[in-house]
C-alpha cells in the first residue's frame, strides 16, 4: 500500500536525522490528513489568531496552522527535534519554534513575546497521553488569554471531560473543565492516524473559554477541594466523604444538616451532583469552616 505524503515525509526526516522515537515523550505523531483538517477547521483561525502549539513533533499540525494563522509559537520538549522543526519552518518568519517543557516554561511570558501582536489565542496540540490533564488544568487555572484550546487527547480521557453526572466516567476533571469553559467533541481519531500506532485510540476536543467561571463561588480554591473530596472514594456518600476530607470523619451529622439545607440529599455520592451542585456545596461548606 502507498504510502500518504504525510506518512512518507515523517518517515523520512526520522531517517534523515537518525531519530528514533521516545516512549517516555509519548510520541505519537499525526499523519492524518482529515483529521488535521478537521483540527484546523476546530481552531476557526485567521490572521488575527496567534496560536500556541504545545508538542509540535515533526511539524505536520505545524505546517497547517502556519497557513492559517497571523503567528504560530511552537513549544517542543525534545530538544532533538528543535533543529529540525527550526530548518521546517526558516521560511515562515511568523512560525517561531522555542525548546522547552509546557509544563514549566512561562507560557504568559512566551505568548506575549511572540504573539502579542495577535487579537486573539488558542491551543492547538496533539498533547501527549502522559500529560494531558495537567497540561490542560495549567492552561485554563493560570487564565492564560485564550479564546479556544483545540486538542488531540486520549478518547478516554475526552469522554471524561465530556461526561456527566450520574455515569461512570464523570468526575473531578469533567467539573474542573466545565467550570472554566463549553466543551465539545469535534470528532474520533483511531490509532492508526499515527506513527507509530498507540495502543489507545485518540479524539479531538474544543474548549471555549468562558469569560467567567460557569459557577461563581466565595473560594475557588475551597471549590476544587470539595470537588476532589467527593470524588476521591466513590462509594462513600457525600456526608461522610466530605467529613473525611475536610474534618477528619467527624461532624457528619453537622454536614447533613448543611447539605439537607442547601438541597442535597447527604445520602447522595459526589458522582452525582452537578456543576451547580457543586457550586452551592462550596460556599456552605466555607461558611461552615469560618464558623469552627
Amino acid at each position: 500500500m502507498k504510502q500518504s505524503p504525510i506518512v512518507a515525509r515523517t518517515r523520512q526526516l526520522l531517517a534523515d536525522h537518525n531519530l528514533s522515537l521516545k516512549k517516555s515523550l509519548g510520541q505519537h505523531f499525526l499523519v492524518d490528513q482529515r483529521v488535521l483538517e478537521r483540527i484546523i477547521e476546530a481552531a476557526e483561525l485567521d490572521s488575527s489568531t496567534g496560536v500556541l502549539e504545545i508538542g509540535p513533533g515533526m511539524g505536520a499540525l505545524t505546517e497547517r496552522l502556519a497557513d492559517r494563522a497571523g503567528a504560530v509559537l511552537a513549544v517542543e520538549i525534545d530538544d532533538r527535534l528543535i533543529p529540525i522543526l527550526r530548518e521546517l519552518f526558516s521560511d515562515r518568519p511568523h512560525v517561531t519554534v522555542v525548546h522547552g517543557d509546557a509544563l514549566k516554561v512561562d507560557l504568559r511570558e512566551l505568548i506575549k513575546r511572540h504573539l502579542g501582536s495577535a487579537r486573539r489565542f488558542s491551543v492547538v496540540a496533539n498533547l501527549p497521553y502522559y500529560v494531558t490533564s495537567p497540561i490542560l488544568m495549567r492552561l485554563l487555572e493560570e487564565r492564560l488569554p485564550l479564546d479556544r484550546i483545540v486538542v488531540m487527547i486520549q478518547k478516554e480521557v475526552a469522554e471524561r471531560i465530556l461526561a456527566g453526572p450520574g455515569t461512570k466516567e464523570y468526575g473531578s476533571l469533567s467539573v474542573a473543565v466545565r467550570y472554566f469553559a463549553e466543551v465539545s467533541w469535534i470528532c474520533g481519531v483511531p490509532r492508526n492516524c499515527f506513527v507509530p500506532r498507540p495502543q489507545v485510540d485518540s479524539a479531538v476536543i474544543r474548549l471555549r473559554l468562558r469569560r467567567e467561571p460557569a459557577v461563581s463561588v466565595r473560594n475557588e480554591a475551597l471549590f476544587f477541594r470539595a470537588v476532589r473530596a467527593a470524588f476521591a472514594q466513590r462509594r462513600k456518600t457525600l456526608a461522610n466523604a466530605l467529613s473525611a476530607a475536610f474534618f477528619g470523619g467527624k461532624r457528619k451529622e453537622e454536614l447533613g444538616n448543611l447539605l439537607t439545607d442547601i438541597g442535597i440529599d447527604p445520602g447522595r455520592r459526589g458522582e452525582t451532583l452537578t456543576l451547580e451542585e457543586f457550586g452551592r456545596l462550596a460556599d456552605a461548606l466555607d461558611r461552615m469552616i469560618e464558623t469552627r
